[in-house]
This record gives structure tokens, sequence and C-alpha cells, in this order.
């Protein structure tokens, strides 16, 4: 046991560590215009079994699984529970009947838990929360000056670092998150003359906003027994509207090329200005229905009120959000000797919702269908998870921009058991 838990440790830290370098170096560079808005695209942080199943996280409890969406679940872990991801991927972008292509491949989420005795849980992560980069292109006619380029472009991201605990009693748990969000993110549009671009001025408009302030989270979850082999679980979670401290340096340069070089010109210098960026309430609930260890159905929704979302007491081009997701799961013989592939649990989901960025008075409506697996190691509950999501979001209406995506998904779970009393002969 002692040989198990140095090894788990040892790979846990591995982990940590890089985690902490990939989400500091922000390799994230996949290309989406809408993660202009807000404080950019929303990340999963979820872990690659939920993925599978469209992520249905509100009353999803497993023993050997950390959900760190609600909070509550972790009074349901038997055995200490190492967990990382990997995410790839790819998405074609859509608008005026061109298209083109982008993708990356970036850590997903960093997780432990821990039991704490038969009635309690506790886990510790970290995750990213949202994610910004984008480059747009677009010509204008400016009065006096003729045709000109506006670019625009953006660069950063949120992630989050958290602890949480729960307690069970009589079926009903509570439980939940605390930690710090955190994170950079630089805006930044040109304005500049197409041609004869010698001594004619141009425009440079830069934003840089550093974030970070508590967040917090809250789940509950009831489960009721209904027979010796099927169980329904109920669950939801609430993360209140909640302000963070932001720190910005504004700059406006004007340049121009003379021909032997570049003269520019900082008309406004703005650093370090405190504001606030306010996140607004979200919500989730849901349903779940197991069989035991065979089979579990369950449903979710979810909703933002994203159009109360102030950064330095500005509103931006955000809606309420809402999201509905069916998924399910099944494992053909959990306990089989000789079968490998009975083993296995194999997954599917659907998901449908409206986004939070609303432009042009049109609602972004995205769905998206989603399969995985979890490949078992031996006979122990380790597991090697595979999850993958195909889907649409936005829309070519009043000039909008439409991406197709597919996403891929590799997790890892290694359990261990803490807090054993050593026996001696």
């Amino acid at each position: 046991m002692c040989h198990n838990y140095n090894k788990h440790l040892v790979v846990t830290l591995c982990l940590l560590t890089a985690g902490l370098n990939s989400l500091a170096q922000n390799s994230n560079k996949e290309n989406s215009p809408y993660s202009r808005y807000g404080i950019g695209e929303q990340r999963n942080g979820l872990n690659t079994v939920l993925k599978g199943m469209a992520s249905i996280s509100s009353a999803y409890a497993n023993e050997y699984n950390v959900n760190t969406d609600n909070p509550a679940s972790y009074a349901t872990l038997k055995l200490t529970t190492y967990e990382a991801g990997a995410e790839g991927s790819m998405r074609t972008i859509s608008a005026n009947n061109k298209s083109y292509g982008t993708g990356t491949a970036t850590l997903s989420y960093l997780t432990v838990g821990v039991p704490l005795g038969k009635y309690a849980g506790m886990a510790l992560g970290l995750r990213p929360m949202t994610r910004t980069f984008y480059r747009m292109n677009d010509t204008t006619e400016l009065t006096g000056i003729g045709p000109a380029v506006r670019s625009y472009s953006g660069d950063g991201s949120t992630n989050y670092a958290f602890i949480g605990a729960a307690g069970t009693y009589g079926g009903f748990s509570i439980g939940v998150n605390v930690g710090y969000l955190f994170g950079t993110i630089k805006n930044t549009s040109l304005v500049y003359k197409i041609y004869d671009t010698v001594n004619t001025y141009n425009a440079d408009f830069s934003k840089f906003t550093k974030i970070g302030g508590i967040y917090y989270k809250l789940g509950v979850m009831y489960n009721a027994k209904l027979s010796d082999k099927m169980n329904l679980r109920i669950g939801g979670t609430s993360t209140l509207g909640q302000n963070l401290n932001a720190w910005r340096d504004d700059y406006a340069i004007s340049w121009r090329n003379t021909g032997t070089g570049t003269i520019s010109d900082t008309v406004v210098n703005n650093q370090q200005v405190k504001g606030t960026i306010e996140l607004p309430l979200s919500y989730t609930f849901g349903a779940q229905l197991a069989g035991g260890e065979k089979w579990m159905v369950g449903i979710d929704y979810s909703g933002g009120q994203w159009s109360d979302f102030r950064s330095y007491g500005i509103a931006d081009s955000l809606g309420n959000s809402s999201r509905i997701a069916v998924g399910a799961e099944f494992t053909p013989n959990a306990a089989s000797i000789y079968n490998y592939l009975q083993r296995i649990t194999y997954r599917l989901g659907f998901y449908y919702g409206t986004d939070y960025v609303k432009l042009r008075g049109t609602d972004l409506n995205y769905y998206a269908v989603t399969a995985g697996a979890s490949l078992p190691f031996k006979r122990s509950p380790d597991r090697l998870h595979l999850g993958v999501e195909l889907g649409k979001r936005g829309t070519e209406v009043n000039g909008l921009i439409r991406e197709n995506f597919f996403r891929f998904s590799l997790g890892i779970s290694l359990n261990d058991r803490w807090f054993v009393k050593r026996k001696y002969d």
C-alpha cells in the first residue's frame, strides 16, 4: 500500500507541476471570434467521464470519479482519486460564404478527491474557466481618409484553483467549492489605411485586464433507493452573482510610417486602473436514474443571467443562457473475468442550448452529440477515459459567424486508499 501511495503521489505532483506551467503559458490558440465578449469563451473543465455523456453533472456521483461541478458529490467518494485530462479540438468557422479551420490541444483539468470517513469527502483541483483568442479583420471607408482596415485581436485566459468539501446525512448531501479565479486578458484593435501608408497616421487601442478574486459554488444532492438495484439521484448547483477584482492598463497610440521608420505617439496611458468584473448568477439542476453498476440515464438543465454581466460597470453583448442535456452510460458486465469488452463503460449524450453571447438582436444556438468510454486497468478501479464531441454553434444570419466543432478528450483516474491503519505481525 505504501508503494502505491508513493507512486500515485509522485504522479499527482508531476501532473500539478505540468498543469500549472501549461495554464501559465496560455498555449490555447484556437481562433474563436465569439471569445471577444465577456471574459472569454467558457471552457468545460469537467472530467472526461462526464464529457462523454453531454456533461450531465448536476446529479452525478461516483465512488471512483470526482465530479467537481457539483461539490455535494464528494461525500460519495470511497477511495482517494487522482484525475487529469487533456483536450484537443478543431473547428471550422464560416462567414460570408467563406470558411477556415483552426484548432488546438490543451490541459483540461487536474483534480484530487479524498474521502473523509463514511459521510464526508473533499477535493482540490485546478481547471480552466475561460479562454480568449481571436483574430479578425474588416475593411471600412473612413471620412477624409479613404479605405482602411480595422483589425481586432485578443489573447488570454482565466483559471480556477479551488478546494471543496461535502457531507451527507440520510440521503441528503451538501457541498461547496471555494477558490481563486485568476487570469489576464488582452484586447487590441487597430485602424490603419490601406493605400498611401507613408505619413498616414494609424491608431492602436489596447487594454490589458488582470482578473483575480474569490469564487465559490454551492451544490446539493438527494439519493433515493427505489429498489435493491435501482437508485434515483436529484441534484442542483448555484453560483451566485459574484464580483472579481480587476486591474486594467489602457493605451491609445497613434503611429505612422515615414518611409525610413515608424514614429509613434502615446495619446492615452492609464495603468493599473482598479475596477470590478461582475459575474452573474448561474444554476443547474438535474436527475439521474441508475440500475446498480450496469446503467445510468440522466437529464440536466442549466441557465445563466449573463445580461447582468458588467466589466467596469459596462454591459457587453451578452444575454441570458440556457442548456438542456441528456446522457447515459452502460457497462455490460463490470465483473467479467474473461471478456475485457464487457468491462468497458460506454457513454452517449446530446445537448442543446442558447449561448450567452447575443449579437445584433440574434440568439446564438448550439448543439452537439457526445460519446465516450472508460477502459479499465486490470482488476483495479483505475481507468483511462475517452470522449468525443461533435456539434455546431452560431449562425450566418445577420452577418454573424457559424462554428462547427469537434473535440476529443483524454483522461485518467487513479485510485488509492489513504488513512489506513497499519497492521503488524
